[in-house]
């Protein structure tokens, strides 16, 4: 999917293919305002998996979408390589570090804020991302993007915001509002795996889904999904275990007599 269908699909250049670009000029500029002689400054590894984002977005905005194959691989691009590289450069600390104090106190404690807490749950992400496939390829939505450049841009973005905030709830380095343990997470990986298979499936059959398209390009798009979408989920889970630090036991003993202590005092 591209974000400027309707340009791209008359061979002109998308002008939101720009907005990548953008995004990683705004994010070089402030990693290199860090750059300090006697400071930690800011790791490398980020900028460069931002920089990986914003290519794997761009490329996903300039791929040529004539067919239904086009669409799966712009989808991929978008709304699950991209997210995972932008997330994974952490770009709200960034931004939490080059802001001023007030300001930075004030986005905090918007993060803290319980509609916060619930669209930054791991559970919430899957049902924006998974649920929004299904909705896609199972109603006559995909046929309607396919007249409407408008709505075309509004389920990219929805996707590419989605995919983030999957991302960011699952392995984010950024501040998260009370995560569940990483047991759980993992949990909701897998079963956003199973929902990629299952309407892939259903789509390389062309079963219950309403999409405009041949049956060989229903199967390459639905065997895109099925194993570059794997490669993805993998990718995310891998991104987890390797931030995971468990906890150790003293503290898990710890909060367990908390826990006891204020039931007792209920």
């Amino acid at each position: 999917m591209s974000l400027a269908h309707a340009g791209h699909a008359d061979g002109g250049f998308p002008a939101t293919a720009l907005v990548p670009a953008a995004l990683f000029w705004a994010y070089l500029a402030a990693a290199l305002r860090l750059r300090d002689p006697g400071g930690p400054g800011w790791p490398h590894a980020r900028t460069a998996s931002f920089g990986l984002g914003a290519l794997l977005l761009a490329a996903g905005l300039l791929w040529p979408a004539g067919d239904f194959v086009g669409h799966m691989w712009q989808h991929l691009l978008i709304g699950m390589l991209a997210p995972l590289a932008l997330v994974l450069g952490a770009p709200v600390t960034l931004l939490l570090r080059t802001l001023d104090r007030r300001t930075g106190r004030a986005l905090v404690h918007l993060l803290r804020h319980p509609v916060a807490r619930v669209l930054g749950h791991p559970v919430t992400g899957l049902l924006l991302t998974a649920g929004g496939l299904w909705l896609l390829y199972l109603t006559p939505l995909y046929r309607a993007t396919l007249d409407s450049p408008a709505l075309h841009t509004l389920v990219n973005v929805h996707f590419l915001l989605s995919g983030c905030l999957f991302a960011w709830s699952i392995a984010g380095p950024d501040p998260g509002p009370h995560r569940p343990r990483v047991p759980v997470r993992l949990v909701v990986i897998g079963v956003g795996v199973a929902a990629h298979a299952t309407i892939a499936q259903l789509l390389y059959a062309g079963l219950f889904v309403d999409v405009p398209a041949t049956a060989a390009e229903l199967r390459a798009g639905a065997t895109l999904m099925y194993y570059l979408g794997d490669l993805a989920e993998i990718a995310l889970a891998l991104a987890l275990l390797a931030t995971w630090r468990p906890e150790p036991a003293r503290r898990r003993r710890a909060g367990h007599r908390t826990a006891g202590a204020a039931a007792a005092n209920a």
